[in-house]
C-alpha cells in the first residue's frame, strides 16, 4: 500500500465486503458442484457471458450452457464427489468491481469408467475472474487445470450423498 492514498471508509469497507462475498461464491460453487452440478444452484453463479473450461472435461459459454454442461458431467462421469476449496487467493481490481482469484481443489470423488465405478482423488488449481453486476458478484470465467490424480486404494468404505 505505500506510495498510495488511503482510500476512504466506504470504498474499504466495499473492498473487505468484496473478498468475502467472492469467497462465499467459490463456497456456493463447491456446495452445487458437491450436489452432482446442481443447474439450480449452479446457475446464478455465473454471468450471461462466462466461459467454463477443464482440461479432459469440456468447455461452456454462457451460464445457462455452464450449469447444464456441469449437470451433463456430473451424470456420466462424476457420480460423487467432495470439492475441498482451499486458500483462494483474490486480487481486486483497482476499481474493486471485477478479481483475479486462484484457489486450490483437493476432490475426492467417485468416477464412471469403462470397467465400473472407481473412487479417486484429484488436486489442481481454479483460476478465475468474478465480476460485480447489478449488486452481486459471478463469475465471468472459471477454469480448472487438475495437475494430480489417482486411484483411491482401498476405495472410499463410507459415501453420503449431501441432504438436498
Amino acid at each position: 500500500m505505500s506510495g498510495t492514498l488511503p482510500s476512504s471508509v466506504e470504498e474499504r469497507l466495499f473492498r473487505i465486503d468484496a473478498r468475502n462475498e467472492i469467497a462465499d461464491l467459490i463456497a456456493r460453487y463447491a456446495h452445487g458442484a458437491d450436489r452432482k452440478n446442481d443447474p439450480a444452484m449452479m446457475l446464478p453463479l455465473f454471468h450471461e457471458d462466462a466461459v467454463w473450461s477443464a482440461e479432459g472435461f469440456a468447455t461452456f459459454h454462457g451460464a445457462s450452457a455452464i450449469a447444464a454442461g456441469l449437470a451433463e458431467i456430473a451424470a456420466r462421469e462424476v457420480l460423487w464427489s467432495i470439492h475441498y476449496m482451499i486458500a483462494p487467493y483474490i486480487t481486486l481490481a483497482q476499481d474493486a468491481r471485477s478479481a483475479q482469484c486462484r484457489w486450490y481443489l483437493w476432490e475426492l470423488s467417485t468416477m464412471a469408467r469403462d470397467i465400473g465405478e472407481e473412487d479417486r482423488w484429484l488436486g489442481g488449481w481454479y483460476d478465475s475472474v468474478a465480476r460485480y453486476e447489478d449488486n452481486a458478484w459471478k463469475f465471468a470465467s472459471v477454469k480448472l487445470d487438475l495437475r494430480v490424480q489417482g486411484v483411491a486404494t482401498p476405495p472410499w468404505e463410507l459415501k453420503k450423498a449431501f441432504d438436498r
